[in-house]
């Protein structure tokens, strides 16, 4: 079955994103501008963890914040989706609250359980998956609105970093 256009449009996206995420990880932690504290206690990585985190949660915020603010704005929506579905106006911003929770719900946990299994040295990792979780978020809701193609390099750049953390979080616990 051939592919349609949106479709070819989507799996160059998703390859774009893959590409990035592989020089984002390949090429970032070596790069980090930054010293890491030191980190040999797990309490002392999970905090940095969470602590990189919060720049993943703000993205949540932020998409939160803009439904709320749209919705005190129009009449059909300020209500509430418990009353009515949202309007044309804010469905958009609906759709990418939720993706937006369901990315960061799976990084926060990928990041936390690769915390828990690296050494202090390889914790360069986490600010590396923090960033390309930005920029992939920065791509999504920028495209949301121009279709399917143009959303899936911000989400593969969100999601693929997220799967690799939990394969080598996996890996980790297993050896």
């Amino acid at each position: 079955m051939p592919l349609d256009r949106e479709q070819r449009r989507v799996a160059a996206g998703m390859g774009l994103g893959l590409l990035a995420t592989m020089a984002g990880l390949g090429f970032g932690p070596r790069w980090y501008p930054l010293p890491l504290p030191p980190l040999a206690s797990l309490a002392e990585r999970l905090a940095f963890a969470l602590e990189a985190d919060l720049f993943v949660l703000v993205w949540l915020v932020l998409a939160v914040a803009r439904v709320a603010n749209r919705r005190f704005f129009s009449a059909p929506d300020i209500g509430g989706s418990g009353f009515a579905p949202p309007s044309p106006r804010i469905a958009v911003d609906v759709a990418i609250v939720q993706n937006t929770a369901e990315q960061a719900l799976l990084a926060l946990g990928a990041h936390l359980a690769l915390a828990a299994e690296l050494g202090p040295a390889q914790m360069v990792l986490i600010p590396c998956l923090v960033a390309l979780f930005c920029l992939g978020r920065v791509c999504f809701w920028l495209g949301y609105r121009h279709g399917a193609g143009s959303r899936a390099f911000g989400f593969a750049t969100t999601f693929y970093p997220t799967v690799y953390a939990y394969l080598l979080a996996i890996q980790h616990a297993i050896w």
